[in-house]
């Protein structure tokens, strides 16, 4: 059982005198949460746990401090009433933000999590926080859970649903990456407790996350670049949105939707990048140039550069709207720009930002250059674009090996 007590400690503050704190110990372990009060040891009554009468104001003060056991004393009592464990941290947070001890869903914490994304318009993240919710309250039948149910044994449990319901590690990886984001902004709000931290010993990073991201060659995108667009006019904004992310360090369609005109000065684009924030000032190549000067000519409304955002004041939702509606087309766009071209396999809006990578690591660059053209926060992220390319580029040598002895 819990027990507390209101001390005073030994170190002296910057003002002469000692704090006063509220200890709490459980199963030998013990937290001191600060009260924000403080005196001279002569005006302390550490056997009674109050203040003495020779200081100011002693009656207001140890009013004050039966308050606050009773607070504390109160929040343990509910939870022996139920019959639930308390951690410490647990209760540091209730005692913190005290409101009846009243404990928070994961369902509830969820919501407000993902209603807090959508006002700050990241509605995008928002969209996965709630698909990952649904994933989640789904294996669990809708059952009413806290963060502490959340055990290394339910995320195991749940991993294997996922698994049956045709996830593979990416997607399983992704939405347990939700679950820990979420369970670390609990306990920064004082809402999970550390001591059931589930994640120190699920751990995520046992899955592979194989990216299978898809590089094109060279070859293949001259392919792309020389499409023909007079024979296929309904084909233009997307070959050009490819070409243009190529040659622009593989820029995401989510910075190029966004960017404007002022973006471009003189033979520079420069922009900031919305994921990391990374301020890129890229050379305004050839291919690159010519786009431009196409959707300048265009003279639309707007002051964006590509026809996607159609209006100057749209909403975050409207955004999140165009993105997905532009991606869907471009995505179909591209497989009949591969069959055209006949290029094998499937060629999605991520990659021309892959093939920029790829291409550059073909043609001798180094992986540290590369990491800093595409604006990676470190290198581990290049090396995960990189690795199945080697792994080709490996494979390609074995069978010229296996050429070279069978002749």
């Amino acid at each position: 059982m819990a027990t507390i007590k209101i001390t005073q400690r030994a170190k002296v503050l910057a003002n002469g005198e000692y704090p006063i704190f509220l200890r709490i110990t459980k199963d030998r372990k013990t937290k001191f949460i600060s009260l924000k009060l403080s005196c001279d040891l002569s005006q302390w009554n550490e056997t009674k746990s109050e203040f003495r009468k020779n200081h100011t104001n002693y009656k207001q003060m140890n009013s004050a401090l039966t308050d606050i056991r009773n607070r504390a004393e109160k929040i343990i009592t509910d939870y022996l009433a139920k019959g639930e464990d308390l951690a410490l941290d647990e209760f540091e947070g209730l005692f913190l933000n005290f409101k009846g001890a009243k404990k928070v869903s994961v369902k509830e914490f969820w919501d407000e999590h993902i209603g807090d994304l959508n006002k700050s318009g990241r509605t995008g993240n928002a969209k996965f926080y709630k698909f990952s919710k649904n994933s989640f309250f789904k294996f669990l039948k809708d059952k009413n859970v806290y963060f502490k149910d959340i055990t290394p044994t339910l995320l195991s449990k749940y991993e294997v649903y996922l698994r049956a319901n045709n996830n593979i590690d990416s997607g399983v990886s992704a939405k347990m990456r939700a679950i820990r984001a979420l369970y670390n902004d609990a306990i920064n709000k004082g809402c999970a407790s550390k001591e059931h931290y589930p994640f120190t010993e699920y751990k995520i990073s046992k899955l592979k996350e194989s990216s299978n991201k898809r590089a094109l060659s060279i070859e293949d995108v001259y392919k792309v670049i020389n499409l023909n667009t007079t024979e296929h006019p309904e084909l233009i904004d997307s070959r050009n949105y490819f070409v243009f992310s190529y040659y622009a360090r593989g820029m995401n369609f989510n910075d190029m939707m966004r960017l404007r005109w002022e973006n471009i000065v003189d033979d520079k684009i420069i922009y900031v990048r919305s994921k990391t924030k990374a301020r890129f000032i890229i050379k305004t190549l050839e291919p690159v140039q010519q786009i431009l000067d196409y959707y300048k000519n265009q003279k639309r409304a707007t002051k964006y550069v590509f026809p996607i955002i159609l209006k100057e004041d749209s909403t975050p939702m409207e955004l999140e709207y165009r993105k997905e509606r532009t991606i869907k087309k471009y995505n179909k766009d591209l497989k009949a720009i591969a069959t055209i071209c006949k290029i094998d396999g499937k060629i999605t809006s991520y990659v021309a930002r892959h093939s920029f990578a790829t291409n550059l690591k073909q043609s001798g660059v180094s992986t540290d250059i590369i990491s800093e053209a595409m604006g990676h926060q470190n290198l581990t992220i290049t090396q995960v674009y990189l690795k199945e390319l080697e792994n080709d580029v490996i494979d390609s040598a074995m069978e010229t090996l296996l050429q070279k002895v069978t002749k």
